[in-house]
């Protein structure tokens, strides 16, 4: 069997995660290490666009795999969702010794690892990102989880798969727009860890598609080998994702994460440069890299006034004091109280009714 590009350090059990990299992993590696666990049945999670795409054919190579087919979109990721699945793996006789396969994006990634977690108090799963977001991100770290009608993620657990297996093949059938969106997670790894990452994304290069992945997966792997549990830096990963939460709440999801993370980014560079934390120029920087990209930098959709109230909700609060991961320049990010509504309040007026340069 072919050997793990490396290890993602554990949140939730005792034993590192092996990450799989590489091309052909879905008709190769992944069947393999399904028949050879000695699992008692296997269940493949997925949505109705992934499902002739790749989930069909997957089912039909595993021997005995069943295959449960979810609505696509991040509305759908809900606790009445997850019910209809335990539901079906009751009717089908699931077990402990099941193994459930979260076969998609990061919305099918989060349910199903909330189900694994959740389901007979607890199954093993295998993530199998399908998007370049989810591989770079949503699938490590170990966190799963529901929305609810108020905001995102506020139900969920620290749940780790008993591997990753990332099929970089996949991704040469994502529609550009879904590339694009897993550029804005890559763009967040090198804003807060790797200075040649940002540059090459600000250049506009990303022909070198393992490389780039492997980079943003090794920001991701070294913070979490220090903070597993975001006792501390790991909520450097959350750069952005106070802003994009609350546009994707204010939309009603029709902004997808990735674009409002790209348009998150910006705010909290913004930010930055206008609370005095970031000298002139890192505004520049991203806006220029948001544009080489192909990533918008503003939501004229969105109102002020429900961004604002979204970030009550939002799970990253202490004391109902909100929390953001600013900058002081490129792979030092840091964590703050410290934003005045005023500022709050300019800064989501910005993003809404100017783009970047």
């Amino acid at each position: 069997m072919e050997k793990p590009i490396l290890s993602v350090p554990p949140t939730s059990s005792a034993q590192a995660i092996p990450l799989y990299l590489g091309d052909g992993l879905l008709e190769t590696l992944l069947p393999e290490l399904l028949e050879g666990e000695g699992f008692s049945a296997v269940f493949i999670v997925t949505n109705e666009t992934l499902a002739p795409l790749y989930g069909n054919r997957l089912a039909e190579r595993v021997k005995g795999a069943r295959l449960l087919v979810v609505p696509d979109g991040e509305r759908f990721k809900t606790l009445e969702t997850a019910a209809s699945l335990y539901q079906q793996l009751l009717e089908a006789g699931a077990d402990r010794k099941s193994v459930l396969v979260a076969l998609g994006g990061g919305v099918i990634g989060d349910l199903t690892g909330f189900v694994a977690a959740t389901f007979l108090r607890g199954l093993p799963f295998i993530q199998v990102p399908t998007s370049l977001l989810a591989m770079v991100d949503a699938s490590l770290g170990g966190k799963t989880g529901v929305d609810l009608p108020i905001g995102k993620n506020l139900v969920g657990a620290f749940k780790d798969p008993l591997a990753i297996v990332s099929d970089l093949e996949v991704l040469h059938t994502l529609p550009q727009i879904e590339f694009r969106n897993g550029l804005a997670e890559v763009l967040k790894a090198g804003l807060i860890g790797d200075r040649h990452l940002f540059a090459c994304l600000e250049a506009g290069e990303v022909e070198q598609l393992k490389e780039i992945v492997l980079a943003a997966v090794r920001v991701k792997v070294d913070i979490l080998s220090r903070d597993p549990l975001e006792q501390g830096e790991r909520a450097f990963l959350n750069l952005g994702h106070t802003f994009a939460h609350a546009i994707e709440q204010a939309t009603r999801y029709r902004v997808p994460h990735g674009q409002a993370v790209a348009v998150g980014l910006r705010a909290a560079a913004w930010l930055s440069e206008r609370l005095g934390f970031a000298s002139d120029g890192l505004l520049a920087r991203v806006e220029r890299a948001l544009s080489r990209l192909g990533l918008r930098s503003a939501v004229p959709e969105a109102q002020v006034e429900e961004m604002l109230q979204a970030m009550q909700y939002d799970k990253k609060r202490q004391q109902r004091q909100l929390r953001f991961v600013l900058l002081k320049s490129i792979g030092q990010p840091f964590i703050t109280s410290e934003a005045p509504p005023e500022a709050l309040r300019e800064v989501l007026e910005v993003i809404r009714e100017h783009p970047g340069r």
